[in-house]
């Protein structure tokens, strides 16, 4: 007993071992980023490179946002990211639930079609989107930035699948008692996606705030650059500076590293909820 005791004990601290040495190798580059801000210029490029900062200073970061504006560019990815979250729980929420409870002709093969578009790349796309979108003069501005978030394929099927674990005799009962269609879904099932509205809005807001490419491509006034690409640009002019591009990628990861942890909970959850049935 004492022995099969040892050898669980042995292979729990192994794993742990294991789970710890896989979580620094994980983090070490993040670290080593952010230690990098910090760090006078030049300092990085010497050989071995410097783990520590020998003498510590803010100079990259007041030089992002006193000299280079990163400031503003900052506010403009917070707002393009937090209206397309807004706009794509607007449109994909009620789409969802059209999908998982409501009936119609065609519904099924109209779902089936969207899913099949999942495997279109994204990039196919963007070229006759931007041609679109230049035909009725919304190139270059917000409006044109947000069009593709305004309802995913992906957030449609996600709502979707969450919205089938929702019991029908909760429905139908609303349904006996009078409700509305509305009132149904405002009442009685948006409380219920608590966790996979979380789950939604995250994946929209990291993507919306990390997507380069459609901002690059649609916006040409630097004014409403988003922050990649905005220090994308910048990059082009200062390629050596190891430390001022660090220190810009720090302001790039750690708004949405925050709000991923503070919302992990409720991100699992939505995941785990949304694949009980399909």
């Amino acid at each position: 007993m004492k022995s099969a005791r040892a050898r669980i004990r042995i292979g729990s601290l192994l794993l742990n071992a294991g789970v710890a040495l896989f979580a620094l190798m994980t983090l070490t580059p993040l670290l080593w980023m952010v230690a990098v801000s910090f760090m006078s210029p030049g300092e990085a490029a010497a050989f071995p490179p410097p783990i520590i900062p020998a003498d510590p200073t803010i100079e990259n970061y007041r030089t992002l946002f006193q000299t280079y504006g990163v400031g503003r560019y900052l506010a403009n990815s917070a707002f393009l990211a937090s209206t397309a979250t807004l706009l794509a729980l607007l449109f994909s929420v009620p789409a969802g639930y059209a999908f998982a409870k409501l009936r119609f002709k065609g519904r099924d093969r109209m779902f089936q079609l969207l899913v099949g578009a999942l495997v279109i790349p994204g990039q196919i796309g963007m070229l006759p989107l931007f041609l679109e979108l230049k035909a009725i003069g919304i190139v270059n501005s917000y409006a044109g930035a947000l069009i593709p978030w305004l309802a995913g394929i992906f957030g449609i099927f996600l709502v979707r699948q969450f919205c089938l674990s929702v019991p029908d005799e909760m429905i139908e009962a609303a349904r006996v008692d009078g409700a509305s269609e509305t009132q149904i879904f405002t009442r009685i099932v948006l409380p219920t996606l608590q966790p996979i509205l979380v789950t939604l809005a995250l994946f929209v807001f990291l993507g919306s705030w990390n997507d380069f490419m459609w901002p690059l491509i649609v916006l040409s006034d630097q004014n409403l650059y988003t922050l990649p690409v905005a220090l994308a640009a910048l990059s082009r002019e200062h390629v050596q500076d190891n430390e001022l591009m660090m220190a810009g990628s720090v302001v790039t990861t750690l708004p949405v590293l925050v709000i991923f942890l503070l919302l992990q909970r409720y991100y699992v959850r939505g995941l785990l909820a949304g694949s009980v049935k399909g």
